[in-house]
């Protein structure tokens, strides 16, 4: 058959052949030789849910409620029992240990000072009066036999810690302990014990309770 009847192509150049194939590789060498993050992926290009927002972690030092730690306020309750003495806000300092009733005075005064009056002078006279005689059964064992309900014949026959002779009230107050009827009667006062040690400035505090009688309104110390 003639080549000129249009039915085969016309023959291609080898120098055509040579470049086509050289270009196709340099792309691949091209294609080889670049980073695979320049290559954007296909899944780059789905839709992405943005991370949910994690906690933060709870630290230890984070204060957390607690109503068991709560504060509340009681209406009428009396101050907490003093542990020392109290400075009075006057000019008159406490008086050194050991100086004998002279001192007593500034003690009285910074105990007023330090816890307002808030009982009628009836009843605050009344309390000092008993807790007074009350501390003094107490260390001394005298009078022990007024108070039956608190000294039974077992403990009356207990000797005293302390010396009658050397036992001294140097201050007394009596204040409200809480809802109206009972109240606190704060001492100070000094003693020698048993070995005759000699000590003033003790605290004591006596609490009693107010019931009304056919007589009238009476104090009684708690058991």
């Amino acid at each position: 058959m003639t080549r000129g009847n249009g039915i085969y192509p016309p023959p291609r150049s080898p120098r055509l052949l040579l470049l086509t194939a050289l270009l196709v590789a340099v792309t691949g060498i091209i294609a080889l030789t670049l980073p695979s993050d320049s290559v954007p992926s296909p899944l780059a290009a789905l839709p992405t849910r943005p991370p949910a927002a994690a906690a933060p972690p709870s630290s230890p030092l984070s204060p957390r409620p607690n109503s068991a730690s709560a504060s509340r306020h009681i209406s009428g309750a009396s101050s907490p029992a003093p542990t020392q003495l109290p400075e009075p806000t006057g000019t008159t300092a406490l008086p050194p240990h050991g100086g004998g009733p002279a001192g007593d005075r500034a003690v009285q005064h910074a105990l007023e000072t330090a816890w307002p009056a808030d009982l009628s002078p009836v009843d605050e006279q009344r309390l000092r009066v008993l807790g007074a005689s009350l501390l003094r059964a107490d260390a001394t064992g005298v009078g022990r036999s007024r108070w039956p309900r608190l000294f039974d014949s077992a403990e009356q026959a207990i000797a005293p810690a302390f010396a009658t002779a050397r036992f001294r009230v140097q201050a007394v107050i009596a204040r409200r302990d809480g809802p109206a009827g009972r109240a606190v009667v704060h001492l100070v006062w000094a003693g020698a014990d048993r070995g005759g040690s000699f000590t003033d400035g003790r605290i004591t505090d006596l609490q009693f309770v107010r019931s009304v009688t056919k007589g009238g309104a009476r104090w009684s110390p708690k058991p």
